[in-house]
């Protein structure tokens, strides 16, 4: 909802948009690093905790936002709601393991998934109708409303999820019941004291990225593709507002393209990817793999590479703007796919800790999505959006292999590299 306010924003706070796009990188950045403190967490104190209480912040942090007198104090809010909004990416795959079967997981993924990808596509689109009809600030006015809504349904609704948390409190209602503390035990209990546990808990994300090398490669093809489509989100204004001469409003729309690209990958592809991992289980004898995961990603390690070169040479010689838009419903079908299988392949991989997995995978890719859209406007202004954006393309068919490779050596990796917890 953010970008289509850029120019008005830096305008009325007297700077340069560059430096209002440094709003988008703060919130970015810190929707990455915020997961790497709340999964693990999640892990110590159970879910919903942790959702009612970042909720809350998240949906205070709107109003200061909103009354922002300077270019600074914007950045920082934005930077603070980020580290908080990230818990729903921070807990979400764990929420989803917890409930779910690895044989029904992907589906109901893939909806959750539509979060995370449709926040930065519809949201320039309702925030284009919102800054042309009643200025930037009513953006995070109107967000405040949408957090409240979110948050009161939240308490009323959300109930706890994670195994561990569940059987403590099971354990302490029969203690209670029966006056007694001497027969009731959890298999496998944690009985570190509480200290012990929330640091050991704080590493783990760290451990994953960087002694695993499915998380690591994963992660950097995820943070390519994120930091693509931030470089990108953010310049739709300059290329179609600029180039083609469309409104506000007009720009919002063709945030749509990726969209449809989404709606169209999780109603006909994912629900496939149980398909795929369930058929490979039964041919196996039953045995299920986390690689069988990851068939289906190598339609996104194609898809992406096309429409990102498709994308930047029809911008650069101005053709028809459907054609255009066309390459982003691809980009967005390839886009959810990579996330949905990789994710998925996550939680089996780590199943108890799939929330410190996913958390791993995310800082990477915030981060370097954070980044990269002050990178790539001086690239685009430098050798234009042919090049510009081809550079993009050239990094994730680099990375096109990772799936075919995993799914031949996966396996092999994680147990070579397997972590004692």
């Amino acid at each position: 909802m953010f970008t289509p306010g850029i120019s008005q924003i830096a305008e009325d706070l007297k700077c340069n948009p560059g430096t209002v796009v440094g709003a988008t990188t703060g919130f970015v950045i810190f929707l990455g690093i915020g997961p790497l403190i709340l999964a693990p967490l999640s892990e110590t104190f159970g879910r919903r905790q942790l959702y009612i209480v970042c909720f809350g912040i998240f949906t205070l942090t709107q109003i200061p936002t909103a009354l922002s007198p300077n270019i600074e104090f914007l950045i920082t809010m934005r930077a603070i709601s980020g580290f908080f909004g990230s818990i729903g990416i921070a807990n979400g795959g764990g929420t989803i393991s917890d409930m779910f079967d690895p044989s029904q997981r992907a589906s109901i993924f893939g909806w959750y998934l539509l979060g995370p990808l449709l926040g930065p596509t519809l949201g320039p689109l309702f925030g284009g109708f919102i800054v042309q009809g009643l200025g930037w600030r009513w953006l995070f006015w109107i967000l405040t409303i949408v957090c409240v809504i979110n948050t009161l349904a939240g308490y009323f609704f959300l109930r706890e999820t994670y195994a561990p948390v569940l059987l403590a409190w099971r354990k302490k209602e029969y203690e209670e019941a029966s006056n007694n503390t001497k027969h009731y035990r959890i298999v496998n209990q944690d009985l570190r004291p509480l200290r012990s546990r929330i640091l050991s808990n704080l590493k783990r994300p760290v451990q994953l990225l960087f002694t695993q090398p499915i998380v690591f490669t994963m992660a950097l093809y995820q943070a390519i593709l994120f930091g693509t489509v931030y470089s990108l989100w953010t310049n739709f204004e300059a290329i179609y507002g600029q180039e083609y001469g469309f409104s506000t409003t007009e720009v919002g729309l063709t945030y749509l393209g990726p969209g449809v690209g989404f709606f169209i990958a999780v109603w006909f592809l994912v629900p496939r990817i149980d398909t795929v991992y369930n058929r490979l289980t039964v041919r196996n004898e039953g045995e299920s793999k986390p690689e069988y995961r990851l068939p289906l990603a190598n339609i996104g390690a194609v898809l992406i590479p096309i429409s990102l070169f498709w994308y930047a040479w029809t911008v650069e010689f101005k053709v028809h703007w459907f054609v255009t838009v066309l390459a982003t419903l691809f980009f967005g079908l390839g886009q959810v796919m990579i996330l949905n299988t990789v994710q998925n392949y996550y939680i089996d991989s780590f199943s108890k800790y799939a929330a410190s997995a996913i958390a791993a995978g995310t800082v990477f890719r915030s981060i370097v999505g954070g980044i990269m859209p002050l990178i790539a406007n001086p690239l685009f202004t430098a050798v234009g959006y042919g090049w510009g954006i081809s550079v993009f393309g050239f990094l994730s068919l680099a990375l096109a292999p990772a799936p075919i490779m995993f799914m031949r050596f996966g396996a092999t990796l994680r147990e070579k590299y397997a972590i004692k917890w």
